[in-house]
């Protein structure tokens, strides 16, 4: 199972006055830890709800190594087994404490140095200097059967997509150390999407739309906004899901309302990451998947669950040489999204036109993936 990616922000600045826009703007955007002085923390606190990284016991996550061994405050020992940083990482960790390892890596022996920090620690930061990649790639090599977490320190969104990919599995956060504060918005984008699956969607042909009456549709109202082209997979058969559009678009009948995807009829399943679920089923603060016609994909939370009876319409669609199934809400704001990229209101579908589908002749059981015969009509 793959791990969320993290984001932490470096506001251990000489004043309180230059870290405080960084705290800020880091709890604002959805950052994940905050690097600090150990005087700060009481402030920090104050400021919201967020894991804090500092020496000292006072911290959520102990750091080891800033004004010691790690940033070159001292001088590493000839043998590691002598050193001060790796004895108050262990002394720490046998005292149930969560600690953090720091180190700049200046040359090959930083390198080494980190790799042996790391494996007394639960998280190891660190900061390259004139080169990054290389012993980014070496210390993910060296400690992916530990479980530690490397936090690589970057200067903006371009570096931190850069480690977050590194040796394909990428660090398992960065520590971002910028006064742009536009950048720690970009940095948690880049996050969000980091690690999330690329679905696979192609193109099924309608060869149905028919009224059916009415029934229980679902929306799903996220704590998100989204975008023209940006939806949910829904469907009838758990392996044969409908990109339907959220209401992104103005529309001459009603207010756009990006935060929401008319999904369609209780019974449906909705694809939740690796899993499928019902529509029925969510509630508020559940995560949901958005997806957009390239099928890139992103969480969202769930603010509101809304079920009301409404007019429904079937639509059937040809794919692969199977047949899949849903059912909407008969209403022009409702939409699948067309071959080309571009949405299509369900009021003027037609047989013949083409949509996106997610489609695979794989079965689900309690919405996990399975190698069984199950036939859904």
């Amino acid at each position: 199972m793959k791990k969320d990616k993290t984001v932490w922000i470096k506001a251990d600045g000489i004043t309180w006055e230059e870290n405080k826009p960084r705290i800020t703007t880091g709890l604002e955007s959805g950052a994940d830890c905050i690097l600090l002085n150990t005087e700060d923390i009481p402030g920090a606190r104050e400021l919201g709800n967020i894991r804090v990284a500092a020496p000292g016991d006072e911290a959520d996550i102990i750091v080891v190594g800033c004004g010691s061994e790690g940033d070159g405050t001292r001088e590493l020992p000839e043998d590691f087994a002598d050193s001060l940083d790796i004895s108050e990482a262990i002394r720490l960790s046998r005292e149930g404490k969560t600690v953090a390892g720091y180190v700049i890596i200046r040359n090959k022996r930083y390198e080494q140095f980190a790799l042996e920090l790391g494996k007394t620690c639960d998280y190891l930061i660190t900061v390259g200097t004139d080169w990054k990649v290389i012993p980014l790639e070496n210390l993910i090599a060296g400690l992916q059967q530990l479980d530690v977490e490397i936090i690589a320190g970057v200067q903006d969104s371009e570096e931190a997509k850069l480690a977050l990919e590194t040796l394909e599995h990428g660090s398992d956060g960065v520590l971002l150390d910028t006064d742009n504060l536009s950048e720690i918005k970009n940095v948690i984008s880049i996050r969000d999407r980091s690690g999330m699956e690329r679905i696979p969607l192609i193109k099924a042909r309608v060869i149905k739309v028919k009224s059916v009456g009415m029934g229980d549709r679902v929306c799903v109202d996220t704590a998100s906004l989204m975008i023209p082209g940006e939806g949910m997979l829904i469907g009838s058969q758990s392996n044969g899901l409908f990109l339907v559009h959220s209401e992104s678009e103005e529309s001459p009948y009603v207010a756009a309302r990006p935060f929401r995807v008319n999904a369609g009829a209780v019974h449906a399943y909705i694809r939740i990451g690796e899993k499928t679920r019902y529509l029925s089923e969510l509630v508020s603060g559940d995560e949901v998947l958005i997806i957009n016609s390239e099928g890139e994909t992103r969480p969202a939370v769930i603010g509101r669950v809304k079920i009301e009876r409404r007019p429904l319409m079937l639509v059937e669609a040809e794919v692969e040489g199977a047949v899949i199934k849903t059912l909407l809400q008969n209403a022009e704001t409702i939409k699948l999204v067309g071959n080309n990229g571009k949405p299509m209101p369900v009021t003027e579908l037609k047989e013949g036109d083409e949509v996106l589908v997610y489609f695979d002749a794989s079965a689900r059981h309690f919405g996990i993936k399975i190698e069984e015969t199950i036939i859904e009509k």
